[in-house]
């Protein structure tokens, strides 16, 4: 028996690591499970594959969801909502400015090594133009999203409850730090990396107990897995990954067993930005999410120049 939370998050060879051990040869060499499966269904979206796959596997996997009613009644409900951000100037300027430099660099190399350059920059502007930068001022109304970000933010403290904000940098995690503090007279508890055990433990305690914290900012990885943190009933997503099981195991630090509150978690997405476009990609394709299948951005290097064009355009 095999006992896992998240079956694939990365790739399907840790599907077919699981199935070895448990059910050793059953997917034969993995190897031989790359090329009969995972190449197919990883970057070509195979849906013929995905099913065949789906029907040899499902017999030995018991899958329980939290969202089943059946097996867990008290669980409250989850709603997710998309919420959109407007480029201020500033954003929109830099955006078009880092967008156009890097397509005139394509044309003169290989263009696989600029795509995932490309997107934490234009992550990082859609953000905040210091995230990018290093140098711009910290103002909020440099950012559409930040701005966003306040509105959100007065509303939940308004209603005295805890929200949870995850970034998957830790420079923009500090940025929030002091535009929250400075905008909302209020200072927010912050998780990172580089935190020690203690210091980890300490900070969650505070949120978990303490009513006066009601604002918890985490850096994705440090916070993505592996904590509970049930005082909070809404969750923020300030930068999307593009890989829904990413995504998922950051939002479940609120939505577990022990949550009492409806978890609206909220995914702050810049209109006429990549960001819209590629996310519009991934819902278009959740079906293989729903498999447990999830690629994380790697497939948007495979993705031809014209493809790649269409998504940056604004």
């Amino acid at each position: 028996m095999a006992l896992s939370g998240t079956p694939v998050e990365n790739n399907l060879s840790e599907l077919w690591s699981i199935f070895d051990f448990a059910l050793p040869k059953y997917l034969k060499s993995l190897k031989d499970f790359q090329n009969i499966y995972a190449k197919d269904i990883e970057i070509h979206k195979d849906t013929q594959k995905i099913e065949k796959l789906k029907k040899i596997t499902a017999p030995f996997m018991l899958r329980r969801l939290k969202t089943n009613k059946d097996i867990i009644c008290d669980l409250p409900d989850k709603i997710i909502i998309d919420e959109y951000a407007t480029m201020s100037k500033e954003q929109a300027s830099l955006y078009k400015s880092v967008l156009d430099d890097t397509m005139k660099q394509m044309d003169q190399k290989d263009s696989k090594g600029l795509i995932f350059k490309l997107l934490i920059a234009l992550k990082q502007i859609c953000n905040h133009p210091r995230n990018f930068d290093k140098a711009s001022d910290s103002n909020p109304t440099l950012s559409g999203k930040t701005q966003l970000l306040l509105t959100l933010l007065d509303s939940i403290m308004l209603q005295d409850e805890k929200v949870l904000i995850f970034t998957q940098y830790t420079q923009m995690a500090d940025i929030l730090v002091e535009v929250i503090e400075k905008e909302l007279f209020t200072k927010p508890l912050l998780l990172k990396g580089d935190m020690t055990k203690t210091q980890r433990e300490d900070v969650v305690e505070k949120f978990q107990s303490d009513n006066r914290f009601k604002i918890f900012i985490l850096s994705l990885k440090a916070g993505g897995v592996g904590l509970n943190l049930t005082a909070a009933n809404h969750v923020i997503h300030y930068d999307l990954w593009f890989n829904p099981a990413v995504e998922n195991q950051a939002t479940d630090r609120a939505f577990r067993i022990g949550q009492t509150k409806k978890v609206t978690v909220h995914r702050l997405i810049t209109k006429n930005s990549f960001e819209e476009k590629i996310d519009k990609m991934i819902k278009a394709k959740q079906e293989l999410s729903e498999l447990s299948v999830n690629i994380g951005e790697n497939w948007l290097k495979d993705m031809s120049k014209d493809d790649l064009l269409d998504i940056f355009d604004i």
